[in-house]
């Protein structure tokens, strides 16, 4: 029985707490005046980030992990700093009521967050778990009306997950920082995830291309053709006296043809025939002589087959599918799926975005069935409602699939919605709907064209068509796809009406030659797809895995391409080599299914956690997913302990041909070829950041080593006779001064050489030792003004420029540095300094319209580098991103992840300092009074705006994997 005003009067006061505010805010409206809503704002409780927030009663091992492994795992927890505050506020709250309800997500990750909560709060009233999976006023009312207890085995899941995570992230993390390179981190999945990336572009490569012919032919019946029944179709060349003719799918990555039999010579030339394969790899002369040969032929219809063509509904989303389709057809990454769905969810639209689960309650399959036979009519309905099997292994707990929330679906038009979250419902409702709906039916026909050359060959050419008769379900969604050149569910491909005997004439008929393709990098959506697959990790942890590696530096984006960067093929090789078991696919999976069995109880937590970390009665069948150097021995401590075998060097060192090796240094990757001389530095040359490592050819780095590097020396200081030297540097050419061997580089007398950037009109090639002596005497003194301030020339971040104590004046040009009087200074000084925007800059690139605002799309260059506008929205170009490459498909995916994100929030600390220093200049005691209430104010206003800003990643930090 849902409750009313006057029961929760008369129940007293009655305290629910949630994750966020805007889930707070949402179900407030749908509960009585008896009810105080509060958000916890994520987790108010973890393990500790570093030593300094353990207690002191912690010492050694404990201290370091924030895990007691001595001691059966026990975790430390501490209440997160910026949620003391908060946690305060509850308590203050929780001390006026009679009743608690913890209304957190119902899943595991909800569940540790209520769990934490009692075990801070420490509630002396009832406390009750308020679970639903929509916000909507009769699921909040009754989820109020019938609540459960804690699950404590979801609890104890989440915790074995969150113990395991750190055990891995603490103990392998700094081999990373000694081997490697400092402030790198290893996690469960995010380090698989990483290797995938790797192993890919490792396929690449080592790919070689092949080379095929073909030939494509455009016949026609001789009749006039019309919409129904086409006059002229194409055909591609399938057959040559019985034998297949060679496609892409028959070479393998090395550009040899698969069961590699020897091959011989084909009657006619121009082609290969592998022996005993059936198979013809015909090259560019055989395929244009067989068309040459095809020139004159009459053509016949051997053959047409025709077979019932059915495409049943797709299952509704869940988490992974969501994030597969967003990226596909609105260009969103993983994470700013996640971010518009979790405003769709609190805000009351859908259902629980963190799903496994394709189930629709029933009162969601009345509501898509309504809507179907409203809107499409009664013959796109089923007999009988449509129910989809789970396909996730150990899929989350008691969710259902994403759908528009409530007992009846709104439509896109009916929300009210603007933008992404318009886009995003749209794509969920389409979705939700077309699972109810009919099969597509209709027929795929195949037809088969031989003729005789001249030269006697059979030539036989096929064409395939599809007609849909009834599109069902294809009224309302068809499914996106990863392959860009793929053909949709949707796509019809009409074949004129023939049958078997009827002649045919061929208008044209041409040779074409294809290539093989490389294997094609993840996207995040395909990535996705094969972690899930894999069954590595858990789905609804995904979009933090992606943005992880993202933000690591170990993968970036090229358009929608995963790219991995050098550094990441050093951790990924370290990994492999030193630590195989914990980065094995089979492995890591198999952990998973531990961890669910776990959460299941059917394993306890204590003796697994045993075995990973230390070792103890380890499975033999643990060694089969090593990888033979001995790291299937002991626990994951031991793995840790003996660093001595790796080779930090050996590690980071990747050959690239000709004796040139890639090395991935403390500053980033490099070339390097090495010297003859024993003991001696090869020539070396610094590599782009940026570039994709399959692109780093032999002739490539060859020309890196070819330009001007190291040291060039420009000649000796008239005043110090120290040397000059000229440098390309990581940030850009450079002068300095060699100074004396026994100069202290360290220490409180360390000497520091002088430096300074080229200007942009300066080359290395043309700098002059007197170029450089004039750089490094910035910054000039012009003179003074009246008053005897100094005024300086000086060049900086956003070009020259003029200072006069702390009132700074932009200079026209870089030669205005040496050449700019006092004079003229001066009258710089005696105008107005310009406030406001100057002249706005014209685009760098025009990119089209913005899907979302509908607003024209262009890359602009700020102060602080390019970014992509459509006029209300910009977003800065990442480290990857080119502004003559970036394609307008990237440039709407930055958009749309900066609109996700929201307006930026400001503190409200300057504010309140600000009104503090205005109290105090009232001497009375009543200001200082107020003044002092002024400062409480502030305080508690920065405390709740620090923790609103922690809202949106309530659970990235325990998620991560």
């Amino acid at each position: 029985m849902s409750p009313t005003t006057s029961e929760t009067a008369q129940g007293g006061r009655r305290l629910v707490i949630v994750e966020s505010p805007a889930k707070a805010k949402t179900i407030k409206g749908y509960l009585g005046p008896g009810y105080v809503v509060e958000a916890s704002v994520g987790h108010i409780r973890d393990l500790p980030n570093g030593a300094a927030e353990v207690p002191d009663k912690y010492t050694g091992e404990v201290r370091r992990l924030g895990v007691d492994v001595e001691h059966d795992f026990q975790p430390v927890y501490v209440v997160n700093s910026d949620k003391k505050s908060q946690v305060k506020k509850l308590k203050e709250l929780l001390a006026d009521s009679d009743e608690l309800f913890l209304a957190t997500d119902e899943d595991r990750e909800g569940e540790a967050i209520a769990w934490h909560l009692q075990e801070v709060l420490k509630p002396k009233v009832p406390v009750r778990r308020m679970v639903f999976h929509e916000i909507t006023k009769d699921a909040i009312r009754a989820a109020v009306a019938n609540p459960r207890e804690l699950n404590q085995r979801l609890v104890d899941a989440q915790e074995t997950r969150r113990i395991l995570d750190r055990l891995y992230g603490y103990e392998v993390s700094p081999v990373l920082w000694k081997k490697v390179m400092r402030g790198l981190s290893a996690g469960r999945v995010q380090s698989v995830a990483t290797r995938l990336v790797v192993e890919r572009e490792r396929e690449r490569i080592a790919f070689r291309s092949a080379e095929y012919w073909d030939l494509t032919g455009t016949f026609a019946t001789g009749r006039a053709g019309d919409v129904s029944d086409p006059g002229t179709f194409g055909a591609r060349l399938t057959a040559v006296d019985g034998l297949r003719v060679a496609q892409g799918r028959d070479f393998t990555s090395l550009g040899q043809l698969k069961n590699g039999q020897r091959e011989a010579s084909v009657e006619g030339g121009g082609g290969r025939r592998e022996g005993g394969v059936n198979v013809l790899h015909l090259d560019e002369a055989g395929a244009r002589s067989l068309a040459t040969a095809l020139a004159d032929t009459a053509f016949t219809v051997r053959s047409v087959e025709s077979k019932p063509y059915r495409r049943s509904p797709y299952a509704p989303f869940r988490t992974t599918t969501l994030q597969q389709e967003a990226s596909r057809k609105l260009g969103f990454g993983a994470k700013a799926t996640m971010q518009v769905a979790q405003k769709l969810y609190e805000n009351g639209y859908i259902t629980y975005m963190r799903t496994d689960s394709t189930v629709l309650s029933d009162t969601a399959v009345t509501a898509a069935r309504a809507q179907v036979t409203q809107l499409y009519g009664a013959d796109y309905l089923p007999d009988k409602p449509r129910t989809y099997a789970g396909k996730v292994k150990n899929a989350q707990e008691a969710h259902e699939a994403i759908r528009p929330s409530g007992d009846r679906f709104r439509t896109p038009a009916e929300t009210g919605l603007t933008g992404d979250q318009f886009r995003l419902y749209e794509l969920i409702w389409k979705r939700t709907v077309a699972s109810q709906m009919k099969d597509a039916i209709g027929n795929s026909v195949t037809v088969k064209i031989a003729g005789q050359a001249s030269d006697g060959r059979d030539a036989e050419f096929s064409a395939s068509g599809k007609t849909i008769t009834f599109h069902g379900f294809m009224k309302a969604y068809v499914e996106g796809a990863d392959d860009p050149n793929a053909e949709l569910d949707d796509r019809e491909r009409r074949l004129p009406q023939v049958t078997e005997g009827d002649r045919l004439s061929a208008e044209e008929i041409t040779a074409d030659g294809h290539a093989t393709k490389p294997p094609a990098r993840y996207t995040e959506a395909s990535l996705v797809k094969e972690l899930e697959e894999r069954e590595i990790g858990r789905p609804s942890t995904y979009a933090t895995i992606l943005g992880t590696i993202l933000d690591r530096g170990y993968v970036f984006k090229k358009g929608t391409a995963l790219v991995p960067s050098f550094l990441s093929f050093a951790v990924v090789n370290l990994l492999e080599k030193h630590f195989g078991r914990l980065v094995d696919y089979d492995f890591t999976a198999k952990m998973e299914d531990d961890l669910d069995r776990i959460a299941r109880g059917e394993a306890e937590a204590v003796p697994w956690l045993k075995r990973f970390y230390f070792g103890e009665g380890a499975q033999a069948g643990a060694a089969e997913a090593g990888n033979g150097d001995g790291d299937h021995l002991g626990g994951l401590k031991e793995l840790v302990t003996d660093l001595g075998a790796i080779d930090a060097r050996e590690i980071s060192s990747f050959p690239v041909g000709d004796g040139i090796v890639l090395r991935v240094g403390r500053y980033g990757p490099y070339v390097e070829r090495p010297t003859e001389i024993e003991g001696g530095t090869g020539r070396r040359a610094d590599v782009p950041d940026d570039m994709p490592p399959d692109e780093l050819t032999v002739a490539y780095a060859e020309e890196l080593l070819a330009k001007p590097s190291g040291e060039f020396e420009l000649g000796p200081d008239p005043d110090t006779g120290r040397m000059i030297v000229a440098k390309d540097g990581r940030y850009g050419p450079y002068v300095t001064e060699v100074l004396p061997e026994d100069t202290p580089k360290t220490g409180k007398n360390a000497v520091k050489p002088r430096t300074a950037s080229l200007l942009k009109s300066m080359s290395l090639d043309t700098v002059t030792l007197e170029d450089a002596l004039k750089l490094m005497s910035l910054p000039r003194v012009v003179g003074a003004d009246a008053e005897g301030v100094e005024i300086t020339a000086q060049n900086g971040r956003y070009g020259p420029y003029l200072k006069k104590g702390t009132d700074s004046r932009s200079l026209e040009s870089e030669e205005q540095l040496f050449t700019i009087t006092l004079e003229q200074a001066l009258a710089i000084y005696a105008q107005p300094k310009q406030r406001g925007r100057a002249a706005a800059k014209p685009p760098l690139k025009e990119l089209g319209t913005d899907p979302v605002s509908e607003r024209p799309v262009v890359v602009k260059d700020g102060r602080f580098g390019p970014y992509v506008t459509d006029g209300e929205t910009n977003a800065t170009l990442r480290r990857d991103d080119d502004v003559e490459t970036i394609t307008p498909e990237r440039g709407y995916e930055l958009l749309a992840e900066k609109r996700a994100k929201g307006p930026a929030k400001k503190t409200a600390k300057k504010t309140a300092a600000k009104k503090t220093a205005a109290k105090k200049t009232t001497a009375t005691k009543t200001a200082a009074k107020k003044t002092a209430a002024k400062k409480t104010t502030a305080k508690k206003t920065t405390a709740k705006t620090a923790a609103k800003k922690t809202a949106a990643a309530k659970k990235s930090s325990a998620n991560a994997e």
